[in-house]
């Protein structure tokens, strides 16, 4: 990823302004927004804060308004976009330079010469973000802030009302203000003066929210203005969010500068970019952490956290956040299964998932096998992560809710009318798009692989194996176009049989430790998936010319919906595929090689696209392949990080 936007300014709408920037606290809040400065999701804030770390996510700053006062005049620096599609003021037109690393940085050149440096960079295990702004040439020069207010739920819009409380309570150089009762407060610190002069913006409009079908017009409030003379030194304003459940406003004498420097000293230990992206997906999840799947919008799923936590154990420390992670899940499992997802609200997890607790044994294996020194558990904690796989493996065997249980043949039956339990779990008008009831055949790869690793904890295991083994070998196998089944006993109708082409076939060969389908027919599933599914960002969901095929994932929620595993492409399964590919090509330098400049290296471009420094969640199914979903996706940056180390490692 190039480190500089170095041809800036560049045209309005050039798709490079809309690229978008993520700060993560680690508690599930965080600060977020494109180049350009235009807020496009109602998502995109300077201050979106967990109050109930991860969960509970408000917006309370959702931008600034800012402008350079000089002798040769006013030059804003901010820029919004309003109904019906106007943009007021146009800073970006001044926009010289964008930097994403360590932390968003951007250069403006006003008119009359005077340059300033804008950065934002939010504090890690704090609900907060420090701004800053430095001279960098000319002068004198007058920075004027205006900030923009809600206090809404992440997922809903704000709008002029009578309820809204402008005024702050004064304490020293920091600002409080608590817009509504039941919301967190906004505590502003800054090193220059404030003028209380109460103002509604209307009519703010989001594109992107525009785009997906979705209400995109909000109002902010903005009780008053900041003003810095930037002769006199930088601007400098902390933001933090109050009322934060495990998190202490800030001690009132640290100085407002030394934010930026311990975010440095912390930051530097991270060895490349693509290690602190990764690091932005960690949270705290009461005393032990968790893995968010994706921002803006998703939280901590099960499936999610331990695909990606595969990825994220071949960083240096990663096994020690994986020890973490997995030892706070072990204690969440109900009747085998663990968790789906944890809704934002805080509400009861939902426990719908064939997939979650079975992805879990895998996630522990990986980490048992890979730990050494410091990041090996105690005695006691392996003890805690082999007890919760037995618990799961046993469930499974003896049934569980939604119908998962193991079948006469060994092999594990899911599913229920109405359920939707594997990973293509969308639903259109209350019912699932791809309900996969019966023995879909990743879960099988997945159950095959449990038993085997729960072989070495009791040879029950290995007898229930054998019997599974045979039945997938004899029951999967699609002869008649030459690769495997994608279900078989479809809703639960022994010798009912789905055979449309989809990507879940590739975990008989690679995205697990074990590999289920060698030989021949392992390389013609290989070699079926990279020619019908296969695109520079991933997987297709569905191969063209299957029914029920979507080409774009685009449009209202319904259309989206539709399309979500329709042939929409996940990035996620670049590293099953991956590493499937080497299983059958070899692993010799030469074909790790071309698997590098063939697979990885499209992604490696795209780290430069979307969400800078991150992999998007999907994108669309035929060129260009256009990104969609969420910009920051954790199981897909965790399976790229995952695949380069498969190409990279030594024979």
């Amino acid at each position: 990823m190039p480190a500089r936007y170095r041809d800036l300014p560049l045209p309005v709408g050039d798709e490079r302004l809309a690229s978008e920037w993520l700060e993560a606290d680690g508690l599930g809040g965080f600060a977020s927004g494109t180049v350009s400065g235009i807020r496009t999701r109602r998502y995109h804030a300077l201050l979106l804060a967990a109050s109930r770390p991860p969960g509970g996510r408000i917006v309370l700053v959702n931008g600034m308004e800012a402008w350079l006062e000089t002798p040769s005049g006013r030059f804003a620096l901010s820029s919004q976009r309003y109904t019906p599609d106007t943009v007021y003021p146009d800073g970006r037109k001044r926009l010289l330079d964008f930097c994403p690393e360590p932390w968003p940085q951007w250069t403006f050149g006003a008119e009359d010469g005077t340059v300033v440096l804008h950065e934002v960079c939010a504090i890690h295990g704090v609900p907060g973000v420090s701004l800053r702004w430095r001279l960098r040439k000319g002068g004198p020069a007058r920075l004027v802030l205006r900030p923009l207010l809600s206090g809404r739920d992440y997922h809903a819009l704000h709008h002029e009302n009578e309820s809204f409380d402008f005024v702050p309570a004064i304490s020293g150089t920091r600002l409080t203000w608590r817009p509504y009762p039941d919301v967190p407060a906004i505590s502003i610190e800054a090193n220059g003066a404030y003028r209380h002069e109460p103002l509604w913006y209307r009519n703010f409009l989001y594109e992107a929210e525009r785009e997906r079908g979705l209400d995109h017009v909000e109002d902010l409030a903005s009780p008053g203005c900041f003003e810095f003379d930037l002769d006199a030194g930088d601007a400098a304003v902390n933001l933090q969010a109050g009322d934060v459940a495990g998190c202490a406003v800030p001690d009132p004498g640290r100085p407002l500068r030394g934010q930026f420097e311990g975010e440095a000293a912390r930051r530097s230990r991270f060895g490349s970019p693509l290690e602190r992206a990764a690091s932005a997906y960690i949270v705290r999840r009461g005393r032990g952490k968790s893995v968010i799947a994706g921002y803006p919008w998703f939280m901590d799923w099960g499936r999610d956290t331990f695909i990606a936590l595969r990825g994220f154990m071949t960083l240096p420390g990663g096994l020690g956040t994986a020890r973490e992670v997995l030892l706070a899940w072990a204690g969440q499992d109900s009747g085998g299964l663990l968790p789906n997802r944890f809704p934002d609200a805080g509400e009861e997890p939902e426990f719908n998932a064939a997939d979650a607790s079975l992805w879990y044994v895998i996630a522990v294996y990986d980490y048992l096998r890979l730990a050494r020194g410091a990041s090996r558990p105690a005695a006691s904690e392996r003890s805690i992560l082999l007890s919760t796989v037995e618990r799961i493996l046993a469930a499974f065997r003896s049934g569980t809710r939604f119908g998962i249980r193991m079948d006469q043949d060994g092999l594990l039956a899911a599913g229920i009318p109405g359920s939707q339990l594997t990973w293509m779990d969308a639903r259109v008008d209350g019912r699932p798009v791809t309900p996969r009831i019966g023995k879909p055949v990743e879960i099988e790869a997945l159950w095959l692989n449990a038993l085997l690793i729960g072989r070495a904890l009791s040879s029950e295991w290995g007898d229930v194996y054998a019997l599974a083994a045979a039945s997938f070998r004899a029951r999967f196998w699609n002869g008649e176009r030459g690769c495997l089944f994608d279900v078989v006993d479809v809703n639960h109708v022994s010798g009912e049989n789905d055979g449309s082409f989809r990507p879940n076939q590739i975990f008989a060969i690679g995205g697990l430790p074990f590999q289920l389908l060698a030989g021949p027919e392992a390389a013609r599933v290989v070699e079926a998936v990279e020619e019908r599914l296969l695109t520079p960002l991933g997987l297709r969901s569905l191969a063209p010319g299957e029914a029920g095929y979507r080409a774009h994932y685009r449009g209202g929620v319904r259309e989206r919906d539709s399309a979500y595993h329709q042939g929409t492409v996940w990035p996620w399964l670049i590293g099953p595929f991956v590493e499937a590919w080497l299983r059958v090509h070899g692993t010799r330098a030469e074909v790790k090689l071309e698997a590098d400049r063939r697979f990885l290296a499209p992604l490696r471009e795209h780290l430069a696209v979307a969400g800078l420094g991150h992999i998007s969640e999907v994108a669309d199914a035929e060129p260009p392949h256009r990104p969609g979903g969420c910009p920051f996706q954790a199981w897909s940056l965790g399976e790229f990080l995952r695949a380069s180390r498969l190409v990279a490692a030594p024979r």
